[in-house]
């Protein structure tokens, strides 16, 4: 398929109400990710308080993540076709009425049902920002404009855990859904006036539900089979039955999609080499960064013997150099282009990789955080470029679907990242301790602790690598 040239519109909107719609996307996306974090934070006080086990109290985090993630392709292409305005719009309504019941829920199955509806809604958010944003910005401005979105991201990611904290000392944790509410319904609100009703045009396109279902059914089962296929065993029937319903639904989505005409995912974006490419980057740097947010826990706890408050600062450094970094490199990929700054980004993470990789267990807090440190300016050096370059590859028309893909690619690269890097810590922890647990860790461990978390560390240094490569290989950029 021969994608059509790109054409941007002449008429953009005037700066007022340009950045009146960043601040509407602003909130959505501070909104999901602040959630995200802040929900970690109250797991603990949830579980005591409605007295589960940590198997089932995990599954409040696991179906928002599952839901999200199923439907994101699902609704970019439905931004396409019934406009930006209807899904965002809704979406901030969606997700402020499952806040509501997570609030309200008397137990946790009520808790993880409302936690399906909030996953809904944040789909819906998510599969429209990147675009929102691209098409309101002229061509020399989305990366700055996008890298103010990373800092957005960056903040919600930072504040959430310590926001968490101050309210569960004051409040009782449905607290930590109710104040999603009238942000939620406040910019729900905004949204339908600023973005005006005709304001985009409505596609004559079908939506094609047997491709939307078996997504659906793919996404759900291969996300539960990396999440969880370690802890049921690799040859369980449980493990086998996912790995059936993921083959399944994966070939019957290929024929689906080869043979209707308006396919969820367009597959001439795949011919476009710099969206493919900065797609598949994408993944690698979320694989390399959750190598390090899924390990970093236990090394702070464990050899560095850190307190749990200690643990939960150094773990922001990463977050506050993206939040400082990001707008920097959005602006000067308006300016040079991506290509040399993702590729330069990944390099960075994948340097930071192999200190990580060579770091000797210490108590000292300095030989972590410089690392740590390196992390954050290779993510903020990558993200808004990347972002930038794949969502102007392609037509205005097709800005939701790609804009869903991005955040398809982060989340798969997330949930990959931790289910590779819990595997190989495990089996070289394993091999090195001689067949003990890390539940039940002591000083003696602490070698084989160190060669399994530098074994990891390579791992994600290396896929980094191949990010970099990727990178340096995507095509050329129109350029204003």
């Amino acid at each position: 398929m021969i994608q059509p040239e790109i054409r941007e519109s002449k008429n953009q909107p005037e700066p007022f109400r340009k950045w009146l719609i960043f601040s509407l996307v602003a909130v959505g996306i501070f909104m999901s990710t602040l959630d995200g974090s802040i929900v970690n934070v109250a797991l603990p006080t949830i579980m005591a308080e409605l007295s589960v086990p940590l198997i089932t109290v995990r599954w409040v985090v696991v179906i928002y993540l599952l839901t999200t993630s199923s439907l994101l392709l699902s609704f970019g292409r439905l931004s396409d076709m019934w406009g930006r305005r209807w899904v965002y719009s809704r979406g901030l309504a969606v997700f402020s009425l499952g806040s509501l019941l997570c609030a309200l829920s008397p137990s946790v199955l009520w808790l993880i049902v409302s936690r399906t509806i909030q996953g809904v809604g944040a789909a819906m958010i998510m599969a429209c920002t990147p675009a929102l944003v691209v098409d309101v910005f002229p061509l020399a401005e989305r990366g700055r404009a996008l890298g103010m979105v990373g800092t957005v991201v960056a903040g919600g990611l930072t504040m959430g855990p310590a926001l968490g904290g101050m309210i569960l000392q004051f409040f009782p944790w449905p607290v930590i859904f109710y104040i999603n509410v009238p942000v939620g319904v406040a910019a729900a609100l905004a949204t339908l006036k600023v973005l005006k009703r005709g304001s985009e045009t409505m596609s004559q396109e079908t939506f094609d539900w047997p491709g939307s279902i078996l997504l659906v059914f793919c996404f759900t089962a291969l996300l539960i089979l990396l999440s969880c296929g370690r802890e049921s065993g690799y040859t369980s029937p449980l493990t086998l039955a996912l790995a059936g319903v993921f083959l399944l639904s994966a070939i019957g989505l290929i024929v689906q999609e080869r043979r209707t005409r308006y396919p969820i995912v367009d597959p001439g974006l795949f011919t476009i080499r710099l969206f493919s490419f900065s797609i598949a980057a994408g993944v690698t740097l979320f694989i390399s960064l959750f190598t390090i947010t899924f390990m970093m826990p236990f090394y702070l706890v464990n050899p560095a013997g850190f307190p749990a408050a200690k643990t939960g600062g150094v773990l922001v450094i990463p977050f506050f150099f993206l939040f400082i970094g990001a707008p920097f490199a959005g602006a000067m990929s308006d300016r040079i282009g991506s290509r040399l700054l993702c590729t330069l980004g990944m390099g960075i993470l994948a340097f930071s990789l192999l200190a990580f990789a060579w770091m000797p267990a210490s108590k000292d807090i300095w030989p972590v955080a410089w690392r740590l440190a390196i992390v954050g300016l290779g993510m903020a050096t990558f993200t808004s470029p990347n972002s930038a370059a794949a969502m102007s590859a392609v037509v205005p028309q097709r800005r939701g679907i790609a804009a869903a893909l991005v955040a398809t690619a982060r989340n798969f690269g997330m949930v990959f990242g931790v289910a590779a890097t819990a595997v190989i810590f495990n089996v070289s922890f394993q091999k090195a301790s001689g067949g003990q647990s890390l539940q039940n860790y002591h000083s003696g461990m602490e070698s084989a602790f160190m060669t399994a978390f530098h074994q990891a560390m390579l791992w994600g240094a290396a896929v980094a690598f191949v990010g970099a490569v990727l990178s340096a290989l995507r095509g050329k950029e129109e350029r204003q």
